[in-house]
């Protein structure tokens, strides 16, 4: 009976990872065009205590290849209490040929992040938002490929791509490949058109479908979420959503270098899947999270004697191998490097995985930039 409802799991989720496969290779990568500039966006930058980043993402700015007319940036200080404040400004000062603006935030809600883009939104000058994060660094050829792809599809709204740029150690390795994997759902859902996911460090829509769907009103009660709500409500409203997959808008970000603050962090992005009104969604959470417990229920029935090993060793390559085909997928276009999933990290994945999914749907109490969220 147990060798059934183990088997049984996994190959729901097998059912569902193959979904994914099929999607994304269904997502073809865009093509430019020669194609005179003509967008003009607004980039919207929330930031609080960033003085150890900032630097790096207004370097990037400076080196965009876009027209300076077509750019205007917001950034909305969320009362740090370090150098960012002063960063900006000099920066500003520097480079007084881009339209910029520094605001304070506007504590209105549970959610700052939120709060800074709402802040910014009716000062914004330009039809096309673009969010980005703090800690990131966008590559020289963003604003020019986005509009590219906006000039050929006419869209409402864009998702794109997010990696880290990591260092040489296996905590980096593995968060990588944790980014990997939610980079490949948001792709694929895509393919199979039941997108629900996306990344706030580079997402784009029109001010107008922002206003059209109310901002964020109805979800500004969870801490996180700025990014996969407004997607959720823009394709419940059956507006003009695209992935746009290309390597020239892959936005680069830094990984954790503390195990808590990681910790952290993915609580913080795992707390708001109880707000999802996808059903699609939250069913491919509860079988994610389902054959990551069967595998560490079956390691404790071997453990014990009620499960024989190669059973469980089975299950347990049988996930890997899935596994490794989707990630090696989205690797290929995102990272085109060398690729390899750990046994090791294989093996701590499901404990992993499990404890930030029973966490976040039993507590969801966590700490973010100095201040604690609770559910």
């Amino acid at each position: 009976m147990i060798e059934i409802i183990l088997f049984l799991i996994l190959a729901i989720y097998i059912v569902f990872i193959l979904q994914l496969l099929f999607g994304f290779d269904k997502v073809k990568s865009f093509e430019k065009i020669d194609k005179t500039p003509k967008t003009a966006f607004t980039i919207i930058v929330p930031f609080r205590n960033e003085a150890k980043n900032l630097p790096k993402l207004l370097r990037s700015f400076s080196k965009l290849n876009y027209p300076n007319e077509l750019i205007e940036i917001i950034m909305v200080d969320d009362f740090s209490k370090d150098l960012s404040e002063r960063i900006c400004i000099q920066w500003r000062m520097q480079n007084d040929d881009i339209d910029t603006t520094l605001l304070e935030n506007l504590r209105l809600s549970n959610s700052p992040k939120k709060d800074a883009i709402a802040r910014a939104m009716p000062i914004a000058k330009n039809p096309w938002i673009i969010t980005t994060d703090a800690d990131c660094i966008v590559p020289k050829k963003w604003l020019q490929t986005i509009d590219n792809f906006i000039q050929q599809n006419q869209p409402e709204m864009i998702i794109c791509p997010v990696i880290y740029k990591t260092k040489n150690n296996w905590f980096h390795h593995f968060q990588q490949l944790d980014l990997l994997s939610l980079q490949a759902t948001t792709i694929g859902s895509f393919g199979i058109e039941k997108p629900f996911m996306c990344n706030g460090a580079n997402f784009a829509y029109t001010k107008e479908i922002f206003k059209k769907l109310d901002g964020f009103n109805g979800n500004n009660k969870i801490a996180s979420g700025d990014d996969v709500f407004l997607l959720q409500k823009a394709i419940h409203s059956n507006e003009k959503v695209s992935y746009l997959k290309h390597r020239d808008v892959i936005v680069k970000t830094k990984p954790e270098n503390d195990l808590f603050a990681f910790f952290m962090q993915r609580v913080r992005w795992a707390s708001k899947t109880t707000g999802y009104k996808n059903n699609y969604a939250k069913i491919l959470a509860i079988v994610v999270l389902m054959a990551n417990l069967s595998l560490i229920c079956g390691f404790w029935f071997a453990v014990y004697g009620c499960l024989d090993w190669k059973l469980f060793l089975g299950l347990f390559l049988a996930k890997y191998l899935i596994d490794y085909i989707l990630l090696f997928k989205v690797n290929g276009f995102l990272r085109k490097g060398k690729f390899l999933l750990s046994i090791v990290s294989s093996v701590i994945y499901p404990f992993y995985s499990s404890f930030i999914g029973i966490y976040s749907v039993l507590f969801g109490k966590f700490t973010w930039k100095d201040r604690t969220f609770t559910k």
